[in-house]
């Protein structure tokens, strides 16, 4: 929609026009009605990016921001083809960082679940037959039994409690700013993943800055506007004291430097940008460079993860089989003696 809007406006076609060929266009049904919503209010004279303004979920503040900008400095249709080309990178990069935390969370999830079915429906069909047998069970056989029965005794703790567990994580995730700064900083020095997060995080920060000098905005306000969108309190902290070094005249690669969190590398070569007056060029070549790094990476872990999963799930459910049918055997070896 954004690319439409960037070359009809290009083409000479009049704003109220170009929205009501992207509404005539639309399939959707949740666009159409957002886009009757922005053409309203600019059929009554309000400014497009006051008008976008009303779907903060679908635009945020950088959106609207560098809208008001274009629109300002009479560049409307270059700033929306540069916000088009920005949220196609970025959103491409949230869904591999997405795809790399999700990937083995839902492996995970489907172990444990495998495993706590085994444990509640399977095994306790063996405990029944193992009584039959008035034998000693081997002790791996009865430590298996005894958290089987455990575990459908307490089947309310074992569904229940993993759920509290993450809405009570999520809450103090959204509400504590102490606990979320813990996590925040505990997330960019995990093994792996701590890496993905960090390059994905500097890809994002550089790739805004850049796209906000293209729109011509002061680098006081994109720092205050990158600190807001960077979703992680310990980069936000880097970027503020950033912006106060511009405020009281200073390099904002001094300030990064200092905080420790950016990689050398990204400092380095933003340092030359800001020193050449080439900010926006040096910005949009390190995002490459960590979009890159991050597309990499999580293609590794894919790779490296799957027999990891597999063996240590292969593991627990041969324990249990190895378990249960350890009886079967001492029974039979019983029996030939005995014959």
């Amino acid at each position: 929609m954004i690319r439409q809007l960037s070359t009809m406006i290009n083409a000479g076609v009049p704003m109220v026009q170009a929205f009501e060929l992207l509404v005539t266009a639309s399939d959707s049904r949740g666009m159409k009605a957002m886009l009757e919503g922005i053409l309203t209010p600019i059929k009554d004279g309000e400014r497009v990016a006051d008008a976008f303004n009303r779907y903060p979920k679908y635009f945020n503040r950088l959106f609207v921001s560098l809208l008001a900008a274009g629109d300002q400095g009479g560049i409307l249709d270059t700033i929306l083809l540069r916000l088009a080309d920005y949220r196609e990178k970025t959103l491409a990069l949230q869904k591999k960082i997405r795809s790399a935390m999700i990937y083995p969370a839902s492996i995970i999830t489907v172990m444990l679940l495998v495993t706590s079915i085994l444990m509640i429906f399977v095994i306790p069909v063996f405990a029944h037959l193992f009584d039959s047998f008035g034998a000693t069970l081997p002790a791996l056989t009865q430590a298996v039994i005894s958290i089987s029965d455990w575990m459908r005794g307490h089947w309310y703790l074992v569904v229940f409690i993993p759920i509290a567990a993450v809405w009570a994580f999520i809450m103090a995730y959204r509400k504590s700013l102490g606990f979320r700064t813990q996590i925040d900083r505990i997330s960019l020095k995990l093994p792996i993943m701590g890496d993905v997060i960090l390059k994905g995080s500097v890809a994002r920060f550089m790739r805004t800055l850049a796209t906000m000098q293209a729109a011509g905005v002061p680098i006081n306000e994109a720092l205050e506007t990158l600190s807001r969108i960077s979703n992680n309190v310990i980069i936000e902290r880097a970027v503020n004291a950033a912006r106060e070094r511009v405020l009281e005249g200073g390099f904002i690669t001094d300030s990064l430097k200092e905080s420790g969190v950016f990689p050398a590398m990204a400092v380095h070569m933003l340092a030359i940008g800001e020193q050449t007056g080439a900010i926006e060029v040096m910005a949009e070549k390190v995002a490459d460079f960590y979009e890159g790094e991050v597309s990499e990476t999580v293609a590794r872990m894919s790779t490296l993860m799957e027999p990891i999963i597999m063996v240590v799930l292969g593991i627990i459910v041969g324990t249990l089989v190895v378990a249960m049918y350890m009886p079967i055997f001492e029974l039979g070896a019983v029996v030939t003696h005995g014959g």
